[in-house]
């Protein structure tokens, strides 16, 4: 079973080696490595992971955190793996499918940022909000008030705000959301029990949406 696991750990060479051998230890073997941030003199990377089903989860953490100066942030299940999309791909498969774009790039969205599922939604002129698109497994709860949309802005939202459906809160969701080229077209992105988004996740985001947008207007 894959599973993703975000670490902190020391920007210096040959860190990821010591990582990789530890968790060679607990039967583990590395499938990707992501950077997700890097300042200070340290790094926040995303590990995904394949484990043997006779072995536990926390195993991973444990192999992690004997390497010095290692702390793991999180640890979950991750399918993607095998259908991970880099930007570019994405772009080019939005532009060769325009009038499906908002599907393509809804499905497309987990996999590139690790999450468990993406929404995008439109704010109609009666103050109602909409959802044109979803990935396969993005909630089914459909949103009624959301005092953020429309959205100047890519951010970090906060999962403990009332307008946050209870199901999400009690699966611990992280959600980042992005402007498609207009405030009232907004892509919602969720993570299920973490890890939370970091400012270069979101700044990623942004980006993508933005290339989108300029695409599909074209």
């Amino acid at each position: 079973m894959s599973f993703l696991i975000r670490v902190q750990l020391p920007d210096t060479p040959g860190i990821l080696g010591a990582i990789a051998t530890a968790l060679g230890t607990a039967g583990a073997d590395i499938l990707s490595v992501d950077v997700v941030e890097r300042s200070g003199g340290v790094a926040i990377d995303d590990l995904v992971v394949d484990l043997p089903s006779d072995r536990l989860p926390d195993a991973l953490i444990t192999a992690a955190e004997s390497v010095e100066g290692v702390e793991v942030d999180a640890v979950r299940p991750y399918a993607g793996v095998l259908d991970t999309h880099s930007e570019l791909e994405l772009v080019e498969e939005v532009a060769a499918q325009p009038a499906t774009g908002l599907a393509v790039l809804a499905d497309g969205v987990p996999k590139i940022m690790h999450a468990g599922w993406s929404v995008i939604v439109h704010r109609t002129s009666e103050g109602g909000v909409e959802r044109l698109a979803a990935s396969g497994a993005a909630p089914e709860t459909r949103l009624q008030d959301v005092p953020w949309l429309p959205l100047e802005r890519a951010t970090i939202l906060d999962g403990e705000e009332n307008w946050i459906p209870e199901t999400w809160r009690e699966l611990g969701t992280e959600l980042a959301a992005t402007p498609l080229g207009k405030p009232d077209l907004v892509l919602l992105v969720g993570r299920p029990g973490g890890p939370m988004f970091r400012a270069a996740e979101v700044a990623r985001l942004a980006h993508l949406a933005g290339i989108v947008a300029v695409v599909l207007d074209g």
